[in-house]
């Protein structure tokens, strides 16, 4: 659908993570469905915020994931900061009340459902960045503690003030746990790669998945008869990573066949 048939919904809060980091939850439409781990192209025009009301007179649409649940009666979104951005320089300050514009079609594979059933006994969420949002969306869904004997999520973040939404990462297990009969197991595996921040790994992720210290701090195997990967964040993440797990004999998923699960709307 076109941009110009978006929704306006209304910010309701805002938290401020780190310097170049925020999430905002919005006004959700009637009617708006998406599926765990799918992103939208949400709207901004910088002369309807309170805080620029003299910019530009345009509405600017860029791809966010969406981190609330299918279920919330609400839209939450995650961000970074680019100074020099035409879209996030102006979400940046967004103020509850604002209007923003959300395209009524939700988009990307990123799902559970792009699998071939029975599920194998493993899933694998690799995020840095802003990219962690769709695992927070998929981690809220019941299905995936339904449907795997174990959830890993590693997040690699530049400096441990990067690590975003940690007490509700902490808070899953226990909050999804009790809803489902015989949960899947639960290993999150925080990564800081520019700073010695203890309990937390030290290398990008591919090179953690080459050495096999993520496999190590996960308690378990990546395994092509037994393991589905998802990897979403910045693009040259994507594409180490997924060369580090070709070389462990995991494959790309196509028609539902295959480990390895991408988005591509960089």
């Amino acid at each position: 659908m076109s941009d110009a048939n978006a929704y306006s919904i209304t910010v309701l809060s805002k938290t401020v993570h780190s310097p170049t980091l925020f999430s905002f939850r919005t006004t959700r439409p009637d009617g708006f469905r998406f599926e765990a781990g799918q992103f939208v192209r949400l709207g901004v025009n910088p002369s309807e915020l309170a805080a620029t009301p003299n910019a530009a007179d345009e509405r600017i649409f860029r791809a966010y994931s969406v981190v609330s649940s299918p279920y919330d009666e609400f839209l939450e979104f995650f961000s970074v900061v680019v100074p020099d951005g035409a879209f996030t320089s102006q979400l940046q300050h967004l103020q509850v009340g604002d209007v923003l514009y959300l395209n009524p079609e939700p988009f990307g594979f990123l799902t559970l459902s792009r699998y071939q059933e029975p599920a194998p006994q493993d899933l694998w969420l690799l995020a840095t960045g802003t990219g962690l949002a769709p695992f927070l969306s998929i981690l809220q869904d019941l299905s995936a503690w339904q449907n795997y004997d174990s959830i890993v999520l590693a997040y690699s973040a530049r400096t441990q003030a990067e690590l975003a939404y940690l007490d509700k990462i902490n808070a899953l297990a226990k909050d999804f746990g009790m809803l489902v009969d015989n949960p899947a197991k639960f290993k999150f595996v925080p990564i800081v790669t520019r700073e010695a921040v203890e309990n937390c790994l030290g290398a990008r992720l591919p090179a953690l998945i080459a050495d096999g210290a993520l496999e190590r701090a996960a308690g378990l195997t990546l395994n092509p008869a037994t393991s589905h990967v998802m990897l979403c964040g910045n693009p040259d993440m994507v594409n180490d990573t997924k060369e580090a797990l070709k070389n462990k004999g995991l494959t790309m998923n196509r028609r539902s066949v295959g480990n390895i699960a991408v988005e591509n709307y960089w």
